[in-house]
């Protein structure tokens, strides 16, 4: 009787277990239910589906009870998953490698990508099809200065500077000049342009040396039209490769070594340019040179240059962008003062070729007094902290009529910051006997 009693209560029990454990089931399936019911907003999502379903599929199984041990699987999930792991790859690559061409300036990829980022030259960027239809001589121009660009230097077994001096008359620094040229004969050239008079010269290093000059006016084409004639004269020259652009009051700061070197062992042109939104600046651009030249590309700079021979032929071979100076870049035209020599060159360059230009000039004139002329220095200005204070300055500084005032540019040489100036001006000419004094014993030159 016992027994039976006992096997009456096992098997009650035993209902009572599987009737729990079947209320429990069935209460993880409504909460399965419920949580899809709650996550409506994800049953698009392949993933979010097979997550859940996975979730109740353990919880069943680690109770024994669930029917069958395969769990259910979204039909499309597993091709799903992999499609999408792969398109995440292709994706994260992609931009990797876009990141990494763009993160150069000036770049091909950079440029394919940005065709009309400033920083590309024409020969780099790509053929796009321009807004308006360009004119026969904006062709040909463009043709002719990409060319040039692409062509390899021309090296010469005898590299030389030439010395360009625009002048009105004589040289009153040719004592100081023939003793920083003394034992150099071989590695550079004078070419004198004396617009009023001829010039009565007193070293053997400028004697002979004079071209066919023209009348120069003071802020007017016929400026830059002096400043092409000595080009011309000193390409004729074929071991010339740096052209140094130089007036009557300018001294050399440095050894003739250290300015050799200076030019000859880099790959630009020292071309002020920089942007002035002022009065002064783009307040003289005149809309008669649209199309060529827009307002956009007009810049500023001081006309006394060094250039490498690449450029040099660029500018003699410029006709478009030089006629548009010339008609509409004068004194008092439509009401502006507009001087062709302060914006010719820089604006070219800013066009055709400004990662081939250094921004700044090499030789140092003082504008701080805001004045229509820079200081200029008398002979008791002249002191060893005045000559150490220009020799050692790394950074230019353009003065603009704009409310920035001032724009700054760091002088690098080949990636290296190296001070800005090889020469200096202006100087009066009773400053000759204490310059010869102290730049010859000028520890640093």
């Amino acid at each position: 009787m016992q027994n039976g009693d006992d096997e009456v209560a096992d098997g009650s029990k035993q209902k009572w277990i599987n009737k729990e454990e079947g209320n429990d089931n069935h209460r993880i399936i409504i909460n399965f239910r419920k949580r899809l019911e709650l996550c409506k907003c994800c049953l698009s999502n392949d993933f979010a589906i097979e997550n859940l379903v996975a979730c109740a599929g353990k919880e069943l199984r680690g109770r024994g009870n669930f029917p069958g041990e395969v769990m259910y699987r979204h039909p499309r999930a597993q091709n799903l998953k992999r499609a999408k792991r792969i398109i995440a790859l292709v994706s994260v690559v992609s931009i990797f490698l876009i990141g990494v061409s763009v993160s150069r300036p000036g770049s091909s990829a950079s440029c394919y990508l940005f065709p009309a980022s400033k920083s590309c030259t024409w020969q780099e960027k790509p053929e796009i099809i321009p807004a308006r239809e360009l004119t026969d001589d904006e062709t040909a121009s463009q043709v002719v200065i990409t060319e040039i660009l692409k062509k390899p230097v021309m090296h010469s077994n005898n590299p030389k500077i030439a010395f360009m001096f625009l002048t009105p008359g004589s040289l009153p620094f040719e004592r100081l000049w023939e003793s920083f040229f003394k034992g150099h004969d071989d590695r550079f050239t004078v070419y004198v342009h004396a617009s009023r008079e001829t010039a009565a010269h007193v070293s053997r290093f400028f004697i002979g040396r004079d071209i066919h000059s023209e009348k120069v006016e003071w802020g007017k084409i016929s400026m830059v039209a002096a400043e092409k004639r000595l080009l011309a004269r000193a390409l004729l020259d074929p071991d010339n490769q740096q052209f140094v652009l130089l007036s009557e009051s300018c001294v050399p700061l440095h050894t003739f070594d250290y300015v050799y070197n200076y030019l000859m062992f880099t790959n630009v042109s020292y071309i002020e340019c920089f942007e002035d939104l002022g009065p002064d600046g783009s307040g003289r651009y005149s809309e008669h040179m649209m199309p060529e030249v827009d307002k956009q590309d007009f810049r500023k700079g001081s006309q006394w240059f060094s250039m490498k021979r690449q450029h040099a032929v660029i500018v003699m071979s410029d006709f478009l962008y030089y006629t548009k100076f010339r008609l509409f870049c004068k004194p008092n035209m439509d009401g502006r003062n507009c001087y062709a020599d302060e914006h010719y060159l820089p604006t070219l360059f800013n066009m055709i070729d400004p990662k081939g230009i250094s921004k700044w000039s090499l030789t140092h004139v003082d504008w701080s007094e805001r004045k229509w002329h820079p200081k200029a220095y008398r002979s008791s200005d002249i002191t060893y902290d005045l000559l150490k204070e220009i020799t050692t300055t790394d950074e230019a500084l353009h003065l603009t009529s704009d409310a920035k005032r001032v724009r700054s540019t760091p002088c690098m040489w080949n990636g290296v910051r190296r001070p800005c100036y090889l020469f200096a001006r202006k100087f009066y000419p009773d400053t000759l006997d204490k310059l010869m004094f102290l730049l010859s014993n000028y520890s640093t030159i």
